[in-house]
C-alpha cells in the first residue's frame, strides 16, 4: 500500500499550487500537521474566506462609531472584538464605557433587544453564506416581534463573485482551488460552474477533518494531472449540487446582492447581502444616523495581499515581528480562521 507522500508524488505531474479558499481549511491543515505530508512541489495559499478579514476598514470604523453613540449596543461576534479600526477597536471602545456585547447566536440580539426596550440594539451581520440564513431568521424574529429597538449591520458577504473577482486577476496563479465545505453546504455545487467554464481549472469541495482534506487535495491533483477541468464534490455527505432549499429561499426572502467592498479584492458585483425593502426599518445606517464612510486600510498590514494569496503571512514584514495574536495590526491576526494567526500558532509559536 502506498503511503501518503507517494500517492502525492504519483500525482504531481508539475509543480501545483493550490488555494483552500475556506479560513477553516487553513486553520485544519495547520493544526493537524498536514503541511509535513507534502512534497514541495506542492504550493497551498491561504484565500478569502475569513469572514472577519474580508470586511473593509470603513465596515469596522462604522461598528466602533455606533458602539460610541450613546444608547447603542452593538451585538458582535467575539472575532470581532479585537480587530483594529481607524481610530480604536471594539475592545477599546468597550473599555472607554461603550456598550459592546459578545453574542454566540445571532438571536441573542433580538432577546437583548426585547428585554431591554430603553437600548438601541445593532446586531453585526457577519459571515458568508454559511451563516447568513441564520441572520436571515434573526431579522425575520425581530419584525414579527415588530421590534422598534432592533436594527441591523450588513457584512455578510457571497463566496462565488468574490471567486470570479480573484481568479480575473493576471497576478493571481492557481492551479486548483480547494473549495469551501460549509458554505457549498448552502449554495450547492452549481454555483461555482464558472469556474472551470471560465477560467480552466478544477475545483473540489472538500470537508474540514483530515481525511476530508487529503482527499480533497488528492482528487484536485488527479484532475490537474488528468487536464481536467471541472467541479467535484468530496464532501458528498453534506453538499448536494443544488445546494440547501430552505436555506436558499430564507436569504431571498430578507436580502438582496448589492455591491460590496472587500479587503484585498476591492469592489465586487452583488457580493454583499444588503436587506429587502421591507425590512428597511431595520437599516442601522439610515435609522441611526450612522455614516459608512471610505477608511483607508492600515498601508503597513499587508492583510489584503495575504487574503489574495499573493503574499503568505511570513512575507509580511509586521508578521511575528511587530504583528502578534496580543497586538494585531490587521483581522488576519485576529481572527481564529485568519491566516496569520494560523501561521503564528502552529508555526512561530511551536
Amino acid at each position: 500500500m502506498k503511503d501518503l507522500k507517494a500517492l502525492f508524488q504519483e500525482y504531481l505531474v508539475r509543480p501545483v499550487t493550490l488555494m483552500e479558499v475556506c479560513g477553516t481549511h487553513t486553520v485544519n491543515i495547520f493544526r493537524f500537521g498536514l503541511r509535513s505530508l507534502f512534497p514541495p512541489e506542492l504550493t497551498l495559499l491561504s484565500g478569502p474566506g475569513c469572514p472577519v478579514c474580508v470586511m473593509p476598514q470603513e465596515e469596522i470604523d462604522f461598528l466602533v462609531q455606533a458602539a460610541e453613540k450613546p444608547g447603542v449596543t452593538v451585538a458582535v461576534f467575539g472575532d470581532l472584538l479585537r480587530v483594529p479600526g481607524t481610530r480604536a477597536s471594539l475592545k477599546e471602545v468597550r473599555a472607554r464605557g461603550g456598550e459592546v456585547k459578545i453574542i454566540y447566536s445571532p438571536l441573542e440580539a433580538v432577546e437583548l433587544a426585547e428585554t431591554h426596550p430603553d437600548q438601541k440594539v445593532l446586531l453585526a451581520g457577519v459571515g458568508f453564506e454559511t451563516t447568513a440564513p441564520a441572520q436571515a431568521v434573526t431579522v425575520l424574529e425581530a419584525h414579527k416581534r415588530r421590534l422598534k429597538n432592533f436594527f441591523f449591520f450588513s457584512a455578510l458577504r457571497l463566496m462565488p463573485p468574490a471567486l470570479r473577482a480573484l481568479l480575473s486577476d493576471p497576478e493571481i496563479k492557481i492551479d486548483g482551488l480547494i473549495l469551501p465545505g460549509h458554505v457549498s453546504t448552502v449554495i450547492g455545487s452549481r454555483p461555482y460552474e464558472f469556474i472551470p467554464q471560465k477560467f480552466g481549472i478544477p475545483g473540489v469541495i472538500t470537508g474540514f477533518e483530515p481525511r476530508d482534506i487529503l482527499e480533497g487535495i488528492l482528487m484536485l491533483l488527479k484532475l490537474i494531472a488528468e487536464g481536467k477541468a471541472t467541479i467535484a464534490v468530496q464532501y458528498q455527505r453534506a453538499v448536494r449540487p443544488e445546494g440547501n432549499p430552505w436555506g436558499k429561499r430564507v436569504l431571498r426572502e430578507v436580502f438582496v446582492p448589492a455591491e460590496g467592498r472587500w479587503r484585498g479584492l476591492g469592489e465586487i458585483p452583488e457580493s454583499k447581502l444588503r436587506l429587502k425593502e421591507e425590512f428597511k426599518d431595520f437599516e442601522a445606517e439610515e435609522t441611526l444616523a450612522l455614516v459608512l464612510k471610505p477608511a483607508e486600510e492600515n498601508p503597513t498590514c499587508r492583510c489584503g495581499e495575504i487574503l489574495k494569496g499573493k503574499l503568505r503571512p511570513p512575507d509580511c514584514p509586521l508578521f511575528a515581528r511587530v504583528c502578534t495574536p496580543e497586538k494585531p495590526y490587521g483581522p488576519c491576526m485576529v481572527s481564529s480562521e485568519g491566516a496569520c494567526a494560523a501561521y503564528f500558532r502552529f508555526e512561530v509559536e511551536d
